[in-house]
């Protein structure tokens, strides 16, 4: 008898209760201990006192009831806060969940898929810091300096001429005048077989095009109007106003029009020498220089104005979490069963039912965790918006994190600061229940 007993591990020969794997309760509280103080120290106590905080005043000295909840719902640079973490969790883990979807089957059958995902994965072995100083450069305006505006320069200027001459203008001893609305028109009328001289200044030498050549005279050519467009300007000094210096350049690309009776009659545009030619039907017409000469060069998209700035940092955000995503749905995907795949085309399916009807569903499981990972992850997000985002333009970009830290440090308002802590606290408390649910679902299968 009292070897079954102790078989059950219910009753040791002393007398003394054991747990069923034999050690005494006390040992085993002895060894949570240390764990549970950490965690008291470290989380439960952060919390609570953060619940105590949100009621206390700016101050820290007065009882400020529900004042500061309020502050959160009606402050307008919070409810932005709010709204960009709303479209936060409906955009970032939806996207980098999709495309990790689409990386993880498209990569599954080829070769080089391993290398693929190697390099989409390697921006996760990048701190966030690190990322949003990348991505600030990357968004950097100035063609030059930011790749995405550069690209996008590029593509545009292949369709459309971007290239001006922004306050280009002519001095008042020259043959020009203003025209309005920005152009400028010669101040006679011009007659066939004449060389005409149109000198500019206010061109940056540095703004030149890089292929600009000398200025040189046009020639004359019987029946026809020629003329030179350049700027009258000579590095160093020296030049003479109205004369083709031997250092100055001509203003390449430059629209030269002839205007009759207010139509425009012809038109040309000056070479990399500044010389232009126009037919004989621009004979007693005057000459205009129009306003697109001088408007700004295309200088590209602002990502980080007040209307991109969000959708921009959500961009690098995918950037470096789509490899997350795309690495545990590829293990999704290497346990799904081949036989149901190679069922499911046996019976007709394409490949675009097999995966809809079959992988899909079959990697649902995985998808959530993905998902719900990312939305915690996302819920939290500080530090990309705080270092990509430029001053002008945080307010617009502005997340609940980052404003927890504004109005605590910066605003010196510490109960506001808790306030807005509890309310990430509470906003995160579903999605871990959820969660839990899925996790003990999946466990009692």
């Amino acid at each position: 008898m009292t070897t079954a007993a102790n078989a059950g591990g219910t009753v040791p020969p002393g007398g003394k209760r054991k747990s069923v794997t034999g050690t005494r309760k006390i040992v085993a509280a002895g060894f949570l201990l240390p764990a549970l103080v950490l965690l008291g120290a470290l989380v439960v106590y952060p919390i609570g006192y953060s619940v105590y905080r949100s009621f206390i005043d700016q101050s820290g000295s007065g009882f400020a009831g529900l004042d500061n909840y309020k502050e959160i719902f009606t402050d307008d640079t919070i409810l932005t806060a709010v709204k960009n973490n709303a479209i936060w969790v409906a955009l970032a883990p939806t996207v980098s969940t999709a495309l990790g979807l689409i990386f993880a089957v498209l990569t599954e059958r080829v070769r080089w898929g391993t290398a693929f995902k190697l390099i989409v994965f390697m921006p996760m072995a990048i701190s966030m810091l690190a990322a949003g100083i990348i991505f600030r450069l990357v968004y950097e305006q100035d063609p030059d300096r930011g790749i995405a505006n550069a690209i996008w320069v590029g593509v545009h200027d292949t369709f459309s001429e971007s290239t001006g001459f922004p306050n280009a203008h002519p001095l008042p001893v020259a043959p020009l005048k203003a025209g309005g609305q920005g152009s400028f028109v010669t101040k006679e009328p011009v007659t066939a077989g004449t060389q005409v001289q149109l000198p500019l200044v206010g061109v940056a030498p540095a703004k030149m095009p890089s292929d600009a050549k000398p200025a040189k005279a046009a020639q004359p050519d019987d029946g026809k109007i020629t003329g030179t467009v350049w700027l009258d300007f000579t590095k160093g000094g020296g030049g003479k106003p109205n004369v083709i210096d031997a250092k100055e350049l001509g203003l390449e690309g430059i629209k030269v029009e002839a205007v009759k009776d207010g139509k425009v009659v012809a038109s040309a545009r000056a070479g990399a020498d500044g010389t232009f030619t126009l037919p004989a039907s621009a004979d007693g017409a005057q000459l205009r220089l129009p306003a697109d000469n001088f408007r700004e060069p295309y200088n590209g998209v602002s990502w980080l104005g007040p209307s991109l700035v969000t959708p921009a940092i959500i961009g690098s955000y995918v950037w470096m979490w789509a490899g997350f995503a795309m690495v545990l749905i590829a293990a999704g995907l290497a346990s799904v069963p081949r036989e149901l795949l190679e069922a499911a085309r046996v019976d007709g399916a394409n490949e675009w039912q097999v995966f809809r009807k079959v992988t899909v569903p079959l990697l649902a499981p995985v998808l959530a965790v993905v998902l719900v990972t990312l939305m915690i992850n996302v819920l939290k997000i500080f530090d990309l918006v705080f270092i990509i985002a430029p001053g002008s333009a945080q307010d617009d970009a502005n997340v609940l994190a980052l404003q927890l830290y504004r109005s605590s440090f910066s605003d010196n308002n510490l109960g506001l600061g808790s306030a807005i802590a509890v309310l990430l606290l509470l906003l995160v408390i579903p999605v871990m229940l959820f969660n839990i649910r899925r996790m003990r679902r999946e466990g009692r299968r």
